[in-house]
């Protein structure tokens, strides 16, 4: 498992900063959704949310990397 996580953060860093806003905006939206359902009771996959919060830390921890070493 922690090979998959290690192949994410490399997947993230091999893209550019624009890539990973519309990635990091797409991963916020889909969070938003999975907290109205888990609001309303529709949320099957319990799991998603987790995961979604952990790469929307991935992609910002990215960005952070590329503004560092940018300037």
């Amino acid at each position: 498992m922690a090979k998959k996580k290690k192949g994410d953060i490399e997947d993230f860093r091999s893209k550019s900063a624009d890539e990973l806003g519309t990635e990091l905006s797409k991963l916020k939206k889909e969070q938003f959704n999975l907290r109205f359902q888990r609001a309303n009771g529709q949320l099957e996959k319990t799991n998603r949310v987790r995961v979604v919060r952990k790469d929307i830390a991935r992609v910002m921890t990215v960005l952070s990397e590329q503004r560092r070493k940018a300037g």
